[in-house]
């Protein structure tokens, strides 16, 4: 019995030892974290989303704090958050926008040519690699990855093609990540609705018609008449968003271009400029 007792204080003392020691060791050897780390994550949507390109928000905290990202990389926030965040560092942030995505194609499946039966998995991913579901190499698929891989029910299949729902859209990316023909991109929305090109078929003009009724041709009318903001390369127009601000009057080419590619996104879904011309002038005669 005197044997069991003296073995339970043995014990016992050893587990005091053991515990003091182990507290003192957290106090000397703990590493202290910035406080500003914990107050950037308070100002911070809490959407762990991924759009920033860190696990979730309280990495991206930390990273911001340690100079490893910039204070307006939160999508989702924008630039209120990123107001806030300069704030906690003491930087000043520069005026920065949303990022939303938008889809360079611009064909629903009635505008296309050469569908060809599909008897396979329904992915875009699947049938990109298969490559023979319809004419136009470089279109959307229309099975809707994009639409599965948004968390926040932001986009919908309307006749074959994504539509984006901004209201509910964070900016996030994952529809970007999803298409396997890199024809989403996010683009910074400097205005409410923004212009975009499109079409992604970077063939001439001749198999571009083959295959789809409302693709770019390349005919560089764009770049004629405003050099600043597009550029014709391989057949295809693109528009630089580094000089592009919205602001641009841009009526004239909405009635010369010959393609239907030139589409206006914005809520609450995305119209030809050409027709958007026509409804604004028409709007005006009735108001005059």
């Amino acid at each position: 019995m005197d044997t069991v007792l003296y073995a339970a204080i043995v014990l016992f003392g050893l587990v005091l030892v053991f515990a003091g020691l182990l507290g003192f060791a957290k106090e000397k050897l703990k590493v202290e974290q910035d406080p500003r780390i914990d107050e950037v994550n308070e100002v911070l949507p809490a959407a762990n989303c991924g759009g920033c390109g860190f696990a979730g928000c309280a990495d991206f905290a930390k990273a911001v704090v340690e100079g490893k990202a910039e204070c307006d990389g939160c999508p989702v926030g924008g630039s209120k958050t990123a107001e806030k965040v300069a704030a906690i560092l003491g930087v000043e942030v520069i005026k920065t926008y949303p990022f939303r995505p938008v889809i360079h194609c611009g064909a629903n499946r009635h505008q296309k040519y050469g569908l060809v039966p599909y008897a396979g998995v329904e992915t875009c991913t699947e049938a990109h690699i298969v490559g023979v579901t319809q004419a136009c190499t470089y279109g959307c698929l229309g099975y809707g990855d994009c639409v599965k891989a948004c968390n926040f029910g932001a986009m919908k299949l309307v006749e074959g093609l994504p539509v984006f729902d901004y209201s509910k859209c964070t900016g996030c990316g994952a529809c970007v990540k999803a298409c396997p023909r890199n024809i989403i991109e996010s683009i910074p929305f400097k205005k409410d609705r923004m212009l975009v090109v499109a079409c992604s078929n970077k063939e001439p003009a001749k198999l571009v018609k083959q295959v789809c009724s409302v693709g770019c041709v390349g005919c560089k009318m764009c770049q004629k008449m405003f050099a600043e903001q597009f550029e014709v390369k391989d057949n295809l127009a693109y528009l630089d968003y580094d000089n592009f601000t919205g602001d641009e009057d841009m009526t004239s080419l909405y009635k010369k271009c010959p393609a239907e590619a030139l589409i206006i996104f914005g809520d609450p879904t995305p119209k030809l400029a050409r027709d958007l011309v026509k409804e604004q002038e028409a709007q005006a005669e009735v108001s005059s």
